[in-house]
C-alpha cells in the first residue's frame, strides 16, 4: 500500500489547485464553509494512482461533509464529478 506524503510538493500543489478552483469554498450544495477544508480524492488515491494529482479528481469539502461520506466514497463518485461539471459550466 502505498500512503500519502501530505507534505510532497506535487501533493500540496494539487490540493491548492482544487481549493483555488472551489474558490476555497466546500462544494456540498447548499454549504459555503470556507474552513477546515480538505481536498478530497474522488477515485481513491490507492485504487487509481494515475489520477491521484489530475484537478478534476478532487473536490473540496469541509471537515463535516468529507467526515459524512468517509466509508462510502464510490457512492459519491458520480455526485461529485456532477458537481464538478457544473461549476465548469458557470
Amino acid at each position: 500500500m502505498t500512503y500519502r506524503n501530505y507534505q510532497d510538493p506535487q501533493y500540496k500543489e494539487w490540493r491548492q489547485k482544487v481549493y483555488a478552483r472551489d474558490k476555497y469554498c466546500c462544494q456540498w450544495p447548499g454549504c459555503k464553509k470556507r474552513n477546515k477544508l480538505q481536498a478530497h480524492h474522488i477515485h481513491k488515491w490507492s485504487d487509481f494512482p494515475g489520477l491521484r494529482y489530475h484537478l478534476d479528481n478532487g473536490i473540496s469539502l469541509c471537515y463535516e461533509h468529507h467526515k459524512l461520506i468517509t466509508g462510502n466514497e464510490e457512492g459519491y463518485i458520480n455526485f461529485f464529478n456532477q458537481l464538478i461539471l457544473q461549476g465548469k459550466r458557470k
